[in-house]
């Protein structure tokens, strides 16, 4: 079997410092590109910490470095990124990579074999801290031929090619890293991305200028200033009152009020994120009949209809439509009988209310507290009391990697490559730091399906774990997310499936 890019291809279908920033004005030719961000940047390091697995902040990233391998606003990939080709040998033992030549660091050094080298090489680390190690860790002994990269494979994993254009999958400058060091690079990071960082003012935003020199050729705005505006509603006071050109996820009856107003456009295009409901084997959540429960009792397409205005699709499983593994067969229906009859089952009901704390974001998603608090509401009608705690997305990154969730937690997982193992294989698999469900039936359905070799039985396995997953109630996937962006009619937006808002993306309309 011999996999190569072609193959691939085929198989994926405010505060003072903002005194600064520029008013800028709804026009056709806008000098400074302003757009208001829904999370914080916490470090410029895109390979390490919770920061690396946060699939809102990559849109930041990209717009500074490159990843390995492209993928196209509509998720397919191709060799227009630094990788220009690649795949594995006939017997699996190695990978090979052609590294794109010409190009050059925004501080002038050429980018070199040497820098994918090395980049692999410390994300496979696991004393950097990539939090996706396990999946680098896979590849070794990489030698360098020209401009081609090879590494054996140490674990053959189906995913590595998807990886180098999803999280961690960023390439750093060897070089100039070395010289500077961690904190060197935090202050003061290069990459070979369209923009580069002029000035970062952290919590508050970041100013961008354009890579006149830029290998895919410069963008069109020159400077662009990311606001850091956590608040839903701000946001949109950010875009109604022209303080910014572009923003995104805000609440949907807003985004309907807006779009094609006052100088705006909007656009709500359905990308790979979508809403569920962490379960922590602890406490009540080791009751399945509590589990079930929970599951039957959420009223999911009216959720969507009237607090999310119609955007977004139900799915009751931790794969959309577009997933490689989806299966349409798999139901969780609304029965909130059946919720009453397996809460009595084990013994409680709404005179004696099985109780726990869910945990939710708000303002981070479109009606992600308001989603939670309807949700209580159907529990609390049969029998299941929850008790509501609001926190910042990065105290949920934290708190999830320590595998100290609250029982049940609400959560977007974003997963771009749309394979199984980035959705439930990492939401599910006990030893993953991005799972909190430790269950041994789990690890030994997964763990074979890490590295199996045969496409047609790794997809069929990874049906088979969201049908015992869907059976038992061991998450609670909620819906596909519909991302809502509002900008001025001066600016084109570009979509791109990934969720990842992209200023180079951007043009004047």
């Amino acid at each position: 079997m011999k996999l190569s890019r072609r193959t691939l291809l085929k198989a994926s279908a405010a505060s003072a410092a903002f005194a600064t920033v520029g008013m800028p004005a709804f026009a056709q030719q806008i000098d400074e590109l302003v757009i208001a961000y829904n999370v914080n940047l916490p470090s410029w390091d895109p390979t390490v910490g919770p920061s690396a697995v946060n699939p809102t902040i990559q849109g930041i990233y990209q717009s500074v470095f490159d990843m390995f391998i492209n993928q196209n606003p509509d998720l397919s990939f191709d060799g227009s990124g630094l990788i220009t080709d690649w795949g594995w040998t006939d017997d699996n033992s190695q990978i090979w990579m052609d590294v794109r030549e010409g190009v050059t660091w925004h501080n002038g050094d050429p980018f070199t074999p040497e820098d994918v080298v090395w980049s692999l090489e410390r994300a496979g680390n696991p004393e950097t801290g990539n939090p996706i190690q396990f999946v680098w860790g896979k590849i070794g002994n990489f030698q360098i031929d020209g401009n081609r990269v090879t590494a054996d494979v140490k674990e053959f994993e189906p995913t590595i090619f998807k990886w180098m254009s999803f999280l961690t999958g960023y390439v750093l400058p060897k070089k100039y890293y070395e010289e500077v060091g961690a904190d060197g690079f935090e202050a003061a990071p290069i990459g070979t991305g369209p923009y580069m960082v002029d000035r970062f003012e952290r919590n508050a935003f970041v100013r961008l200028k354009a890579n006149e020199n830029y290998w895919k050729g410069a963008p069109e705005f020159k400077t662009v200033t990311i606001k850091f505006v956590t608040d839903a509603a701000s946001r949109v006071a950010e875009i109604e009152s022209g303080n910014s050109h572009v923003t995104l996820e805000m609440p949907y009856e807003e985004f309907d009020r807006l779009k094609g107003k006052d100088g705006l456009g909007g656009v709500a295009h359905p990308i790979s994120d979508i809403g569920m409901i962490f379960i922590n084997d602890i406490d009540v959540m080791t009751d399945p009949n509590v589990r079930k429960a929970m599951a039957h009792a959420i009223d999911k397409q009216t959720i969507i209809d009237r607090l999310l205005s119609g955007y977004g699709v139900p799915i009751d499983t931790l794969q959309t439509p577009e997933y490689v593994a989806y299966n349409p067969d798999i139901s969780v229906p609304y029965d909130p009988e059946k919720a009453k009859e397996l809460l009595a089952a084990s013994g409680y009901g709404p005179d004696n209310p099985v109780k726990f704390t869910i945990q939710t974001t708000r303002g981070f998603k479109p009606k992600d507290y308001e989603i939670i608090q309807a949700i209580v509401g159907l529990w609390r009608r049969v029998g299941i009391e929850a008790d509501i705690e609001v926190y910042e997305i990065a105290k949920h990154y934290e708190l999830r990697a320590a595998d100290q969730l609250a029982p049940a937690a609400f959560y977007n997982w974003g997963n771009a490559v749309g394979d199984p193992t980035t959705s439930t294989g990492f939401a599910m698999f006990g030893p993953s730091p991005h799972s909190v469900w430790d269950g041994q039936e789990m690890f030994d359905m997964i763990l074979p399906l890490w590295g199996e070799a045969d496409e047609d039985k790794r997809i069929a396995g990874w049906k088979a774990v969201d049908a015992r997953i869907a059976e038992d109630a061991l998450v609670i996937p909620l819906l596909q997310y519909v991302q809502p962006i509002l900008y001025a009619n001066g600016v084109k937006v570009t979509p791109h499936s990934s969720g990842a808002l992209l200023p180079h993306l951007m043009t004047r309309a």
